[in-house]
């Protein structure tokens, strides 16, 4: 089994904090999907919010999904002028046997944009 990296980002309508929760769920639940993982294949997950999103830990929506014994970290994105607003982006370190190639990486909604050389 290899050790990967899944990159993934979704950007909020609003800074709130049930929609925060929505959002990253709905990220992590299609990271999970999209590269058949369990929450016991994650070894860490890094999550990073732009600058004017306050209104809650990005990491307490894993928690709120039953990832609660995998260590989570929350940072600022550096606050570039000209940056997408309101997103909050992942970086999912994770067991399996695909190859790096056949790693899914999501990035949903206005997100896509970010990365539209890996964004599936």
């Amino acid at each position: 089994m290899a050790v990967r990296a899944v990159r993934g980002a979704v950007q909020l309508e609003r800074d709130e904090a049930g929609h925060m929760d929505e959002q990253v769920g709905a990220l992590l639940t299609e990271i999970l999907e999209r590269n058949g993982l369990a929450a016991d294949d994650l070894i860490s997950i890094w999550f990073t919010a732009t600058p004017d999103l306050h209104s809650d830990f990005p990491a307490a929506a894993a928690r709120k999904l039953g990832i609660v014994d995998v260590p989570l970290i929350c940072a600022q994105e550096l606050d570039i002028e000209g940056a997408m607003p309101r997103v909050v982006r992942v970086l999912a370190h994770i067991e399996s046997d695909r190859p790096r190639a056949d790693i899914a990486h999501v990035y949903l909604g206005a997100a896509a944009a970010l990365r539209k050389d890996i964004a599936q």
